[in-house]
């Protein structure tokens, strides 16, 4: 019996030590990038990779498959009403932001399930809205992924030499 309670204390500990993790500390830090576009707000909560001189398009993200576009939990993207996304509507809500990079198309993807770790339980049969937009080589090096939001609805999603945008208004 006591053996039992030392291994359900140590258990509880251990639950608690990683429920108060600092995520800040992670080698791919947490980010959000938000702002008000037209009358919704928009807000993209990620992980931030770091290029660390390694190769990165067709590399560590590989074309053709399925990308949580960031690190660690599954990118989301949220807002507070409903948009057009590259002129297709997007209720509002919070969806699983996922892309399929390719060397000259990209796949934009909103999904159901926001709260997902990564891509590995990714199921395309949830997704509700795909869309395609067009990378380009960036005007400067981006050693962390970034994603910004201008006022009239690019969403750009900036990393190594490259830069893939598309409209959310």
């Amino acid at each position: 019996m006591f053996s039992f309670l030392v291994l359900l204390g140590a258990s509880a500990y251990c639950l608690s030590a990683h429920a108060q993790e600092d995520k800040s500390k992670r080698p791919s830090p947490p980010a959000t990038a938000t702002a008000r576009v037209g009358g919704a707000t928009i807000t993209i909560d990620y992980s931030q990779p770091s290029v660390k001189g390694r190769p990165v398009w067709n590399a560590l993200v590989p074309y053709d498959k399925v990308w949580r576009t960031g690190a660690n939990e599954c990118t989301t993207f949220k807002t507070d009403k409903d948009i057009m996304v590259q002129g297709k509507k997007l209720p509002a809500g919070k969806y699983g932001f996922f892309t399929i990079p390719g060397a000259n198309e990209w796949t934009i993807i909103f999904n159901k399930v926001a709260d997902q770790w990564g891509a590995f339980t990714y199921d395309e049969k949830q997704d509700y809205l795909r869309v395609h937009a067009k990378p380009r080589k960036s005007s400067h090096f981006n050693e962390k992924l970034e994603y910004k939001i201008s006022p009239s609805g690019e969403v750009s999603i900036d990393w190594e030499n490259l830069d893939v945008s598309f409209v959310a208004k």
